[in-house]
């Protein structure tokens, strides 16, 4: 599931936004200032950024600069101002297209395809082994490997696959139904009390006795790697 950022400070304009996307199956999260926006930018992983330029304490420019400066993120600019020098400055400060309001969510999709094939195409070298890592864990995502440590951890394919998408996602709530949507496949027929019995699992083999769970259950809602 990619993860796209929203920085809108017309909360009603983000809604939308969000909620369209959801119904594409991203999962999305929006902040209403520069501040925030870049803060959850630079602090977490995401596959875009909708970002718009004028924005409460921080401009939509200077938030692209600073993400440019530590991040390759893939930037869309939203905004209102749409002379020849606001998409210059905005494009120069580091974004990757810009769209100009109002647009068609259409287009917005549309836009954003076509930007997630040119990163596609521009990442077709040889890659190194992806590692993901959480206090002691380390996943070695190409070759299936996990370790606590020192110690080899055996897992089965569906307990791996389920841990990568928690080490993927740290400190962010996964519910029942996105686990299962993402980890057995959205057309499974498989109840959602499955992923319980997974994450069970998963506990049996990472967590130590007396210490706290790599896995936390968020009751009624799913569950936490923090």
């Amino acid at each position: 599931m990619k993860r796209i950022l929203v920085i809108e400070d017309e909360k009603s304009l983000a809604r939308f936004i969000q909620l369209e996307l959801e119904h594409e199956i991203f999962y999305v999260e929006t902040a209403y200032d520069g501040r925030s926006g870049l803060d959850l930018a630079l602090q977490q992983e995401w596959d875009m950024i909708l970002l718009d330029i004028m924005l409460p304490f921080v401009s939509g420019i200077e938030v692209c600069r600073q993400i440019r400066q530590q991040k390759k993120t893939p930037v869309i600019m939203l905004t209102a101002r749409d002379t020849v020098t606001d998409r210059v400055s905005g494009l120069d400060s580091g974004a990757d297209d810009y769209i100009p309001k109002p647009f068609a969510i259409e287009e917005l999709l549309a836009r954003m395809r076509a930007l997630f094939r040119r990163v596609d195409m521009q990442d077709t070298s040889p890659q190194p082994h992806q590692t993901l890592a959480f206090r002691h864990l380390k996943v070695d995502v190409d070759a299936r490997v996990v370790h606590k440590g020192n110690q080899l951890v055996d897992l089965t394919k569906r307990e791996f696959d389920l841990l990568v998408m928690f080490m993927r996602n740290p400190n962010l709530v996964l519910t029942r139904d996105m686990l299962l949507d993402q980890v057995w496949g959205y057309d499974s027929l498989v109840e959602t009390n499955v992923v319980d019995v997974y994450v069970r699992y998963l506990r049996n083999k990472l967590d130590e006795p007396g210490a706290d769970s790599f896995i936390q259950t968020m009751r009624g809602i799913g569950y936490v790697m923090r």
